[in-house]
């Protein structure tokens, strides 16, 4: 069954980054979909409550424009980096992907997460990360930034040592610092593990905290030698729970769709 196309054209973010020319990507938005009611728009997930076929629909209209298959993730809030091939089937668990192979896209699905999305300067690989606070902290000082880092130097493991100067990361919209309300447990558990993360906390109600989620992150990145990072600032204009009219929040609606960030190499 084909829906028509609501009234809002198909919305996605490109990424204004300086990628080689053999890297796309992009990140949807809740514009342009068939989906109705709390997941009114592009929702993309199909685990959220939606009606499977206009989900399917959905990611029908975004492999059309992206004209790669997207994968999809099974995404259980956790660290591992699942490695794609062009058999790679959708619902695998994992919350990042990466590939060398072209014709299909490393995609994970958010709605208040932060998308993060790497490649190397040269375009030999791309991967794209969930990563809600869980899977940033991960375990011990290796989340799912690490593990999406280490991934690029098992890439040049033949080719001698990376330099992760000349990896780049984009980060996409997700619940901003004066929406992302945590407690003390979340702030200690970050702090434990770098004390230099204290600075992404800013003090809330008692016992709560306001969280910058991108700062985190790229305070990580920079830890593991990734300065080159590019997208969201934690400001208003990038905060998922801020803009209902174009991106989907968990933390704002309680029951929500959706959106996802992509990459992928071309020939």
């Amino acid at each position: 069954m084909l829906w028509p196309m609501q009234a809002d054209e198909f919305d996605w973010i490109v990424p204004d980054w300086p990628v080689p020319t053999a890297v796309r990507a992009c990140c949807s938005t809740r514009n342009g979909g068939v989906s109705e009611g709390r997941y009114a728009g592009l929702n993309l997930g199909l685990h959220v409550g939606d009606d499977p076929g206009r989900v399917h629909a959905n990611r029908a209209r975004l492999q059309t424009k992206m004209v790669v298959r997207p994968v999809f993730l099974n995404q259980v809030h956790g660290t591992e980096m699942l490695q794609l091939a062009s058999q790679s089937a959708d619902g695998m668990p994992a919350d990042g992907a990466f590939t060398s192979e072209t014709g299909l896209a490393c995609t994970v699905m958010v709605a208040d997460c932060l998308p993060v999305l790497m490649c190397d300067t040269q375009g030999r690989q791309v991967a794209a990360v969930h990563a809600g606070w869980r899977g940033l902290l991960g375990v011990q000082g290796k989340g799912v930034l690490e593990n999406a880092a280490t991934t690029f130097d098992a890439m040049c493991s033949n080719a001698g040592s990376l330099d992760r100067s000349t990896l780049l990361a984009w980060l996409g919209p997700c619940i901003g610092p004066r929406a992302f309300e945590v407690g003390d447990e979340v702030r200690a558990a970050f702090v434990a593990d770098t004390p230099l993360a204290a600075a992404c906390f800013k003090p809330g109600a008692p016992g709560k905290w306001w969280a910058d989620l991108p700062a985190l992150a790229r305070q990580r990145l920079a830890a593991m030698g990734i300065a080159r990072t590019f997208g969201n600032d934690g400001s208003d204009a990038w905060c998922t729970v801020t803009h209902a009219s174009r991106f989907f929040s968990h933390r704002r609606d309680g029951v929500s769709g959706r959106q996802a960030a992509c990459i992928w190499r071309v020939n």
